[in-house]
This record gives C-alpha cells, sequence and structure tokens, in this order.
C-alpha cells in the first residue's frame, strides 16, 4: 500500500534534523512529560535529554553604571543587570538561545525590581533551567565580578519569587555628616556620630513602625492619601553603629518591609535627616501619613541596597517537607557579606567621594518648606530642586 502523505519525511531532510538535534546537546523537555523511549540501538544514538526544573538563585550585584534590574527586550541603549545575567545563563548551557528573547518561556520573575544605580547582596530571581553540573560556578564564569550567583535551591513547579516573597529589607549607606546640625558645614569629614544624636535618629526610625500601617501617598508620586495601594506596613527600621571607611565615617539604615513604592525609601530618610538637622519639627512625621500633600524630600539614590528578601509562608508550609529546602539561605551568609565588603560597599564610598551626592543634596534642604503644604508651596512660586544622582528609585516599584 502506498505510504499516506504528510507521514512520511523527506531522507534529506530527516537526515539534517538528526544532525541537527546531535550538535545541540540538551533538548528542553518539561519534565511532566518525559520522552517516549525508542526500541533497539536507536535509542542509544538519541541526544541526551534533560528535564526543566524550577529553581531560585541568590543573586549580588553592584548597580553602578546599570539602568536597573529588569531587562527591557529590545533595547540596547540601557544596559540592565538581567542584560548580563541572561547572557550567562545561555551561554552556560542553562536554558536555549530562544529564552533569552522571551523570558516567559523560563517562567524567570525576579523578587525586586531594583532601580537605576541600586545594588543588591540578597536579590532572589525564580526560573526553570537545565540542572548542569557545576552550575554555579558555570553561570558565574561567564558574568562579570561584579554580579555574582551566591546560591541555587529546588524549589516547588508553581513557585513565583515575586508573589510569594512575604517581605524586603534594604539597608541605605550614608555618610554621617547627614545628621549633623544645620549650622555645622554640609560636609564636614571630621563629624562623628554622638551616641545622643544616633538615639535620636533611631527614636525618628521606629517611628514608621509605629500604630501598624500607615498612609505612604507623601513618599512616592501619584498617590492619593485614601488609595489602599499607598498604604504600607513597616516592620522594622533603626540605624546600626557608625563606621569608618578610608577616614570618612558612615552609617547604615536598615528598613524591612512586606514591599516598598517608588521613592519610598529614599523619602524616608530624607524627612528623617531634615529632622534631626533642625530643618524641619518632629510633627512633620504624623503629618505625612495624613491626607495633606506634604513636602518630603528625597535623599540620593547612592547607598541603597536590596539586602536581604524573605519567604515566611513559603518556608512553613514547604520548608520541612522532606522535599525542599527552605530559603533561608543561612550558609550563604559569608559570601553575602564578603561580596557587600569587596564591591558594594567599595563603590559607595568611592562614589561618594567623587561625586559628593549627599553633600549636594544637603545644601538642597534649606529649599524645602516644611511648615507649608507642597501645594502651598507650588502657590508661591518655591522650587524645590531633585536631588543630584543617579537612580530614578528604589525598592521593587511595586506600587500594585
Amino acid at each position: 500500500l502506498p505510504t499516506m502523505a504528510g507521514k512520511e519525511m523527506h531522507p534529506a531532510r530527516a537526515s539534517h534534523q538528526q544532525d541537527r538535534k546531535a550538535r545541540g546537546g540538551w533538548i528542553w523537555e518539561d519534565a511532566q512529560y518525559p520522552p517516549k523511549r525508542l526500541r533497539g540501538s536507536e535509542d542509544e544514538e538519541r541526544p541526551r535529554k534533560l528535564p526543566k526544573r524550577k529553581i531560585v538563585l541568590l543573586m549580588a550585584y553592584s548597580g553602578k553604571g546599570y539602568h536597573g534590574m529588569q531587562r527591557n527586550v529590545g533595547s540596547s541603549q540601557f544596559k540592565t543587570i538581567e542584560d548580563d545575567l541572561v547572557s550567562a545563563l545561555v551561554q552556560a548551557g542553562c536554558i536555549p538561545e530562544n529564552h533569552g528573547e522571551d523570558m516567559r518561556k523560563m517562567s524567570f520573575q525576579r523578587c525586586a525590581r531594583t532601580d537605576k544605580g541600586v545594588s543588591a547582596a540578597g536579590q532572589v530571581v525564580s526560573l526553570k533551567v537545565w540542572l548542569i553540573d557545576d552550575i554555579l560556578d558555570k553561570i558565574n564564569s561567564h558574568l562579570p565580578s561584579h554580579i555574582r550567583i551566591l546560591g541555587l535551591k529546588r524549589v516547588t513547579g508553581g513557585f513565583n519569587s515575586k508573589n510569594k516573597c512575604d517581605a524586603r529589607t534594604y539597608l541605605y549607606m550614608l555618610p554621617t555628616f547627614a545628621f549633623a546640625h544645620k549650622d555645622r558645614d554640609v560636609q564636614d569629614e571630621t563629624y562623628r556620630l554622638s551616641p545622643e544624636t544616633l538615639r535620636l535618629v533611631n527614636r525618628l526610625l521606629s517611628c514608621y513602625c509605629h500604630k501598624g500601617t500607615h498612609s505612604f501617598h507623601n513618599f512616592t508620586s501619584q498617590k492619593g492619601p485614601r488609595e489602599p495601594s499607598a498604604r504600607r506596613y513597616i516592620l522594622d527600621m533603626y540605624c546600626e553603629e557608625p563606621f569608618l571607611r578610608e577616614g570618612l565615617e558612615f552609617a547604615v539604615i536598615k528598613v524591612k518591609g512586606q514591599s516598598f513604592m517608588m521613592h519610598q525609601i529614599r523619602k524616608m530618610v530624607g524627612l528623617v535627616v531634615a529632622i534631626v538637622k533642625g530643618y524641619a519639627p518632629e510633627s512633620v512625621l504624623e503629618r505625612s501619613w495624613g491626607e495633606e500633600k506634604v513636602d518630603v524630600p528625597k535623599a540620593p539614590g547612592l547607598g541603597l541596597v536590596l539586602e536581604r528578601v524573605h519567604f515566611e509562608k513559603y518556608n512553613q508550609r514547604f520548608g520541612g517537607d522532606g522535599l525542599h529546602e527552605p530559603l533561608d539561605w543561612a550558609q550563604e551568609e559569608g559570601k553575602v557579606a564578603a561580596f557587600k565588603e569587596q564591591h558594594i560597599y567599595p563603590t559607595i564610598v568611592s562614589t561618594e567621594r567623587d561625586e559628593r551626592s549627599m553633600a549636594q543634596w544637603l545644601s538642597t534642604l534649606p529649599v524645602h518648606d516644611f511648615s507649608a503644604t507642597a501645594l502651598a508651596a507650588a502657590r508661591t512660586g518655591t522650587k524645590v530642586p531633585s536631588p543630584l544622582d543617579g537612580s530614578e528609585g528604589d525598592g521593587d516599584g511595586n506600587t500594585d
């Protein structure tokens, strides 16, 4: 009987396809649909196949020189962290090349969409990859030294790093002369933060955590006081003990919250700095959560770092089931600390010395009118300059 049309492949085409498969190495396959095995010697000649697995990667990077974390496919003008990451994944053999063009094919998701110039010590991304041998070493071999993959863990098939993230912790590193009284030189490198001033800073920072949820509409843009999406819950915020770097004293402010809006952290820091320096009364903090529009200064983007993301609910449900690891990264803490000391902190110190972004921003604080609303300031023609910095946002940019 004659062969039915369309059921038989031309010999030349079949040969070409076999050659292409042999050269290709891995073949992308879903784990739930294993390949059918052929009988006889043909089975041994087929290329080796690996199922794709859902994993999370712990990332650290210095954001200087990058236009944020998130990749903009088709735009080569602005380089992002994910551009370098996807390129490394392809070169390492973890994903097919076409997945780099359409990241949905590998179910890619990041915990936080850090913006221009913002660094991270504990970013987490979820995606599907081929679990090749020595996967971390191979990925890192194709990454620049200021971007590192510090850890990898298997997760459930439906895991989404953004949706499963309960909270995010950021740090903001700044020179302590930012807390010097306004009557002092705007950039006095001999300034040292006193215990009394540190206690004042921490008392003010803790106000953000009191009385539960607040409306942070004055700490972002295009949000009204009654919009539910402007209400945020800050779990913890405090300033650590100061330390010296290259003769200049710095301090680190840490803040943990469920999620943050654009510019929110920088404005939270900026308002506390204005109060400590004597430009604004303490009462402006309570007023900023009210319905009126308050003029809140925005601190420079330099110094903002995504330190850690939290998956407490996921860990409670899956961390002890014997099949999945808890996403706490305790074993990677040493590598995270080393990366901050080697790549993040030195970049912040050297950039502050070269560009003086904090000193320039501090000189704009007298222009702000903290006794009137932003609307009243606009009516009088008062112009509030933008901070001189390289970042247009912080946090994950989440305004949902």
